[in-house]
């Protein structure tokens, strides 16, 4: 009876062991499946995703080859563009010529403003008497008027002073009649000798 006893001991121990295993195994079982479902789903969403990106690569597309087509342009297209471009360069043209204009102006009224900065000499017309009339040549009298310089003249400024009134006189003949003149640097005040035409 003992011997009976033993096997029962071993085949109870051998049937504990036996399901004991079978529940770790069942719940590795459990285990793997539930990973497995878990893939399943990720395999799923990820399968929705690349649908919706197809979807929308296909949407992308039929509007590019949509668009490729309008942005084609015609001949009408380019000869528009082409008048466009030439008017524009008319515009451009026409702008420029006035700012010219515009400087002209400018130009003008800045040398007018330099001229009456520098007005033109006052010139008496009295001619002098012949004996104070008197040049360092030693020719004796010559008949001529007196000037008096006055603040920014020039010799130049002077003789043009003086064919205005119609007195043909210049500048060579002024600085002549007048040794020691010197036009770079005219006193203000100082009397000169403003030679007569030779009649």
């Amino acid at each position: 009876m003992k011997r009976i006893l033993i096997w029962f001991f071993i085949i109870g121990l051998s049937v504990a062991t036996a399901r004991a295993q079978d529940d770790a195994t069942q719940q590795q079982i459990n285990k793997l499946t539930g990973q497995i479902q878990d893939l399943q789903d990720s395999i799923d969403l990820q399968k929705k995703r690349i649908d919706a990106l197809e979807k929308e690569i296909g949407d992308l597309h039929d509007k590019a080859g949509g668009s490729a087509n309008a942005d084609v342009a015609s001949a009408d297209d380019l000869k528009k563009l082409a008048d466009q471009v030439q008017e524009i360069d008319k515009k451009r043209q026409e702008d420029r010529d006035l700012i010219l204009k515009e400087i002209e102006k400018i130009g003008k009224v800045s040398g007018s403003s330099t001229s009456s900065h520098r007005p033109a000499p006052t010139v008496p017309i009295t001619p002098l008497p012949p004996s104070e009339t008197s040049t360092s040549s030693g020719t004796g009298p010559q008949k001529g008027y007196e000037y008096t310089i006055q603040r920014n003249d020039t010799v130049m400024a002077i003789a043009k002073a003086y064919r205005d009134q119609g007195i043909k006189v210049t500048s060579e003949q002024i600085l002549k009649a007048n040794p020691g003149l010197d036009p770079n640097h005219m006193i203000i005040g100082k009397k000169i000798f403003i030679p007569a035409p030779a009649q």
